[in-house]
């Protein structure tokens, strides 16, 4: 199984997290050695741009160097686009960063791990599959 696993978890998984965030970051952990965790490129600039500190931000890229980026061409962004269509045309106003994301789980054939309850509403109209949590 391959998983992406959205800013929300890492941010979490790499800093001090509420209940439901522990929760999260217990899912990522089992996931390990067990599933291909990946990022995209946009997840690990998110995540990264959050840390004020060099030597955090240094200690943070690190640990993230060893999940793979998910390599995205035009045809991923276009999906991207498509995606941010189907939302709008439903009546959801879904991020740009987050259509994307969630485009690159669909093409790579992805599980998504996110905190972000923004892709259960993306998820009712596109064929993204979400990872639960508590599971």
């Amino acid at each position: 199984m391959r998983v992406l696993v959205d800013t929300s978890v890492w941010s979490h998984a790499l800093r001090q997290g509420t209940d439901l965030a522990d929760a999260a970051v217990r899912r990522l952990s089992s996931l390990l050695g067990k599933a291909d965790v990946v990022l995209t490129g946009l997840i690990l600039q998110e995540v990264l741009q959050g840390f004020r500190g060099d030597a955090i931000f240094e200690k943070a890229a690190r640990r993230l160097d060893a999940f793979p980026l998910l390599q995205l061409d035009r045809a991923h962004y276009m999906a991207a686009a498509r995606l941010r269509r189907a939302c709008a045309a439903a009546g959801i106003a879904a991020s740009t960063g987050d259509c994307q994301i969630a485009a690159a789980a669909i093409e790579h054939r992805c599980r998504l791990l996110t905190l972000d309850r923004d892709f259960e509403a993306i998820a009712r109209h596109v064929p993204l599959h979400l990872l639960p949590i508590g599971q």
